[in-house]
């Protein structure tokens, strides 16, 4: 399959680029072992607004990876216990991303089952902390190339068409701390898909 180019990825419009996600597969050949999964659900991420990590493109370590070119997978720890996986998007130093909330699994369903002890399949990628468990991603991944052809984590088109009238655009969730930046309408999802994490 085709993936997309660095082109897309560093473009300045983090929300189009969530938005453009939607639809493309995410591809995990971790330990030999292919899952996959298409995205139905991103939020974007961008240095001028507080719900960033990179709030005025202020770096840390733990962010660092956010001013890389856009491409590369940004993956943190929340609360100490979910992986959470996000593409770095715009050009270096300008700390934006998107972060994949929600997968409808492809491939490797038995094995996403397997790593996450799910004894059905239902639902099992249906959110940020659940899909990185399912596909094996943890923050030994932080900083890698999403682009190359035999990246082991990787973004591909999955020649799957989603009309703009399929795409819910909404505020995040869980980032209240961010005051009026907390209702941006910047979570996008595909409307009545069953694997999108929270329906509003």
């Amino acid at each position: 399959m085709a993936k997309p180019d660095k082109s897309f990825f560093i473009r300045p419009e983090v929300t189009h680029i969530a938005s453009e996600l939607l639809g493309k597969l995410l591809i995990s050949d971790i330990g030999g072992r292919r899952t996959s999964g298409i995205i139905v659900e991103t939020e974007a991420y961008s240095w001028r607004e507080k719900g960033c990590h990179a709030f005025q493109n202020k770096m840390t370590k733990r962010n660092s990876t956010m001013f890389l070119e856009g491409g590369v997978a940004y993956v943190y720890l929340c609360y100490g216990i979910h992986s959470l996986l996000n593409v770095v998007t715009n050009t270096k130093g300008q700390a934006d991303a998107v972060l994949i909330r929600a997968l409808e699994p492809v491939d490797g369903i038995a094995i996403m089952q397997q790593r996450t002890g799910a004894k059905t399949e239902r639902r099992i990628t249906s959110g940020p902390g659940k899909l990185t468990k399912a596909l094996g991603v943890d923050i030994s991944y932080d900083g890698l190339n999403l682009l190359k052809s035999k990246s082991i984590i990787r973004i591909e088109d999955a020649n799957r068409a989603i009309a703009k009238q399929t795409i819910v655009k909404t505020t995040r969730i869980g980032i209240e701390f961010a005051g009026d930046d907390s209702k941006l309408p910047w979570r996008f999802y595909l409307r009545d898909n069953p694997w999108v994490s929270v329906i509003c």
